[in-house]
């Protein structure tokens, strides 16, 4: 069995293509051999793979970096039209071959406006250029608080090189068009009427993933299902649907909580979201009657909501900014997701890997409006840099209980495999990483990604220095290799590296540090409660109170993970967890 391998050299790439080319006899392949040049045979021998048969017609792709990749490959029909606030029906099947070269993100808003299209049910395939088959399989769903983000967040080629496996990364239906339960768009069909058309999508491309990924040299019994933030809370929320029963052998949890939303109430906030457009469109005269009108269940509603352009209704909702009561998502329908939520006693339980960082909250503190004025002044205001410590301080210690150890404690004894928690704490030494990282990243939420897949991401890209390090290619190498025995044996433990310990009766976490020279592992048993953090909040004399009071009832409330501390300083905020 291989595994993690490390960068393959020229000649341990052409003596796998030779080995392993299931197209020749031994013969042939050694007269082929004769005849061209190594590097000729192996192109040709690249290109033949390159072209590959799927459900529903050829696809071609190409090399790069030593991986081969199909970028953007239909899975599901564009959900447009009738097909808008639908289950995702498949592909219209396709005559010669399809390139697959560029994917079709999601339609969605961002700080450039709406981006994106509505023809987003497509994935994209990576392996190593080599001709080994039965690889395992990383199932990887983007972040983006199921709002905004694309699937190649996640560019895989030296990922799927290093760990000799296959990737398959998926775009779907986002906002609004992703998630709604209004009552007008309910079909009687159990799984549209949930209103988890994102979770509709992201089961369809794991079934296209089962069935086809064997011709691209992929074990479909040996898949493990992964998400970074909105995509973690998404595999978290998935090992409790009966939906996806039996469909994967593994899953991680890339800083992601637990997130299932009460339909209802759900259905309350889209009405009061889209009521400014219906009164802009003269449909109705108030917001009042216009939120009314929309949780009615009749013909005239469903038809006004599917006229509505794309466009307009990714706009109607804003940045949701890990606010559940903003954009609410992830409906406890009673059957794609159970109607009690993660106190269900069914989870698809396999081995699972849950992953924090030390500094959950640092990417959501600067940008906060309140620190508006401190960042144009370059943080110069002593007080301001105190009242962003104090924020990033608390935001990621309940971030990060959120991501981890209360998801331990809510899926409790009913979860019935092991379970293995990290928490990746290099980033916050300024001595290693320089001063302005440690105070304004650190170890920040999705620093893995640059880590693990060694491309340009988030601070990597404006502190290439401190990524730089003989320590943080180690720690680099050493959560690689981590992952890669887990996607091969659903257990991340080998004779290479210290042990890792499952979270069994008693806390365990391991921790990922790095010096200036190599990683640094060791083991932790963390132990805490949203209470305990609380009583931290109430006795820190760090800033002022009035800062204090201000920064908790302005940033840190109504977040997905701060509904206990909502209820201890009474912040405003509608909560909508199950």
């Amino acid at each position: 069995m291989r595994r993690f391998t490390g960068i393959l050299t020229a000649g341990a790439l052409s003596a796998a293509l030779f080995l392993a080319a299931p197209s020749f006899s031994f013969q042939a392949q050694a007269a082929a051999v004769a005849e061209k040049p190594q590097s000729q045979y192996q192109q040709n021998f690249v290109q033949q793979k390159l072209i590959q048969n799927t459900s529903f017609g050829k696809v071609q792709g190409v090399e790069k970096d030593g991986a081969l990749l199909w970028e953007g490959i239909p899975y599901g029909k564009p959900p447009v039209g009738e097909l808008r606030w639908r289950a995702p029906q498949d592909p219209e099947p396709w005559l010669g071959v399809k390139e697959t070269v560029k994917e079709n993100p999601a339609i969605q808003l961002t700080r450039d406006g709406v981006v994106g299209s509505d023809d987003s049910l497509n994935l994209t395939v990576y392996r190593p250029a080599s001709a080994e088959a039965n690889l395992p399989v990383l199932y990887y769903i983007h972040g983006g608080n199921n709002q905004t983000g694309v699937s190649t967040e996640f560019e895989a080629t030296d990922f799927a090189r290093k760990t000799n496996s296959i990737v398959v990364t998926v775009n779907h239906r986002l906002d609004i068009l992703g998630f709604l339960n209004l009552p007008a768009l309910k079909t009687g069909d159990p799984l549209e009427d949930s209103g988890n058309y994102a979770l509709l999508d992201l089961h369809k491309a794991l079934q296209w993933t089962i069935d086809n990924i064997a011709n691209f040299g992929g074990n479909p019994n040996n898949i493990t299902i992964s998400g970074f933030s909105a995509g973690g809370r998404d595999v978290l929320a998935i090992l409790t649907s009966p939906v996806f029963k039996g469909k994967f052998q593994q899953a991680i949890s890339f800083s992601g909580g637990l997130t299932i939303a009460d339909p209802i109430a759900s259905q309350k906030v889209f009405a009061a979201k889209l009521a400014p457009l219906a009164v802009a469109d003269k449909v109705k005269s108030s917001l009042r009657e216009a939120e009314a009108w929309l949780l009615q269940d009749n013909q005239e509603v469903r038809d006004y909501l599917y006229s509505l352009p794309s466009s307009r209704l990714v706009s109607a909702l804003g940045n949701g900014n890990l606010r559940l009561a903003a954009f609410p998502h992830l409906f406890a329908d009673g059957t794609v997701l159970p109607s009690e939520a993660f106190a269900t006693k069914n989870f698809n339980s396999v081995p699972l890997i849950l992953l924090a960082s030390d500094s959950e909250f640092s990417m959501f503190s600067p940008r906060d409006p309140y620190f508006a004025a401190a960042q144009a002044n370059g943080w110069k205001d002593e007080e301001a840099r105190k009242e962003l410590a104090f924020t990033i301080k608390y935001g990621s210690l309940l971030y990060e209980y959120a991501n981890v150890e209360d998801v331990v404690k809510r899926i409790g004894k009913a979860y019935r495999a092991p379970i293995y928690a990290l928490k990746i704490a290099w980033g916050t030494d300024p001595a290693l990483v320089g001063e302005e990282m440690a105070r304004l990243w650190g170890s920040h939420h999705g620093i893995f990604l640059p880590l693990l897949i060694e491309k340009p991401r988030l601070s990597s890209q404006l502190y290439p220095q401190a990524f730089s390090s003989p320590g943080v290619a180690d720690l680099s190498a050493k959560l690689q290799q981590y992952v890669s025995n887990f996607l091969w044996q659903g257990d991340p433990n080998d004779q290479g590296l210290p042990s890792w310990p499952k979270w069994d009766n008693k806390p365990s976490e391991l921790i990922l540090n790095a010096g200036k020279d190599k990683a640094l592992i060791s083991i932790a048993s963390p132990h805490t409660s949203y209470q305990e953090i609380i009583k931290s909040i109430q006795a820190d004399r760090s800033i002022k109170e009035e800062a204090k009071q201000k920064i908790i009832r302005e940033i840190l409330n109504g977040r997905w993970f701060s509904q206990d501390l909502d209820q201890a300083f009474h912040t405003p905020g509608l909560w909508l967890q199950k």
